[in-house]
């Protein structure tokens, strides 16, 4: 092997920069040439690649998004597409590639894999953290803390007038970022896609936290949850309670911002065995950590069905609410 190609996918996620940063230390450490595929899949069919030095990934570890863009493409959602995208890696002489990013990002590796037996080590990164294979994906231990940070400030204005609030995170298939920013921020209640929420009983539940002389409520709900999000859910429990109510959707600003210490070691260790991986021979895989422990996972076992948040934790959320 001699040309390496690293390409980042789908949506942005703190600490793909870092990953990326590893995967060009380690790769030109082992003697290879790293090549940097520009806007995710679209840059790949396109062929928007360019030689990826030293000093393009100096002081980048500590930046959010990813100096390289990132993006979907629907061209290569068809085999057409895929097979540009494939003879464009040939034309720049690609003998493997890194690619970071979610489960879209991962499904349509295994095809490019599938149909033209290109050499591909995936690395997970994705805020909503709903991929199989590994305990966390890049980027999400940032967006809980982003999370975190904007509850704990509602909280306070919550506190001061008396208001509930139901806040929208990012989560349209797992509920991740909601329960354990629920937990970490001590909300009065977590909606989540993987479970159903009596709306009634939530009502009667902060109605009867106010009579016992809470200054607020403040509910987390996952942008996948079965009533439609924060609006819907909002609207029906309002409807059922005499308390005013804000609804703040967080949206975007979960990608954003610098990654966490934690992110940045997941996602430097998880980008070098990415590439000892390939140098292996590794293809059509996914390098993940479970239990601390680095582990391969084959690509559609780990891209499908989407993990699912742990409902422990939602359970462990009511009993310590009351």
């Amino acid at each position: 092997m001699r040309r390496l190609a690293v390409l980042t996918g789908g949506g942005d996620a703190p600490g793909m920069n870092a990953c990326t940063r590893a995967v060009q230390r380690t790769a030109t450490r082992s003697g290879l040439e790293v090549l940097a595929i520009r806007d995710g899949f679209e840059g790949m069919i396109r062929g928007r690649f360019r030689k990826l030095e030293r000093i393009d990934v100096v002081n980048i570890l500590q930046r959010g998004g990813t100096i390289i863009g990132a993006g979907r493409s629907k061209d290569f959602l068809t085999s057409e597409g895929r097979a540009r995208a494939a003879e464009q890696l040939r034309e720049h002489q690609v003998d493997g590639l890194v690619a970071i990013g979610g489960d879209g990002t991962l499904r349509g590796l295994h095809a490019l894999t599938m149909e033209h037996g290109i050499p591909i080590v995936g690395v997970p990164a994705s805020i909503d953290n709903d991929i199989r294979g590994t305990d966390e994906a890049i980027g999400f231990d940032t967006a809980v803390n982003t999370a975190v940070e904007a509850v704990d400030r509602l909280r306070e204005t919550a506190d001061a007038v008396g208001r509930v609030f139901f806040v929208e995170v990012m989560g349209r298939h797992c509920g991740a970022i909601a329960t354990a920013a629920g937990i970490a921020a001590g909300a009065f209640a977590v909606l989540v896609p993987e479970q159903h929420t009596d709306l009634d009983e939530l009502a009667r539940r902060i109605q009867r936290g106010f009579q016992r002389g809470r200054l607020s409520s403040v509910v987390v709900i996952a942008e996948g949850n079965e009533e439609g999000g924060a609006f819907a859910v909002a609207e029906k429990v309002g409807a059922r309670m005499t308390h005013e109510y804000r609804v703040i959707v967080l949206g975007h600003v979960q990608r954003g911002g610098s990654p966490s210490a934690r992110d940045r070691i997941l996602a430097t260790r998880l980008g070098a065995a990415a590439v000892h991986a390939i140098l292996e021979g590794g293809a059509d895989v996914m390098m993940g950590e479970v239990g601390g422990e680095l582990r391969l996972t084959p690509i559609p076992e780990a891209a499908d069905p989407p993990r699912q948040a742990d409902l422990s934790l939602v359970n462990l959320l009511d009993e310590v609410t009351y």
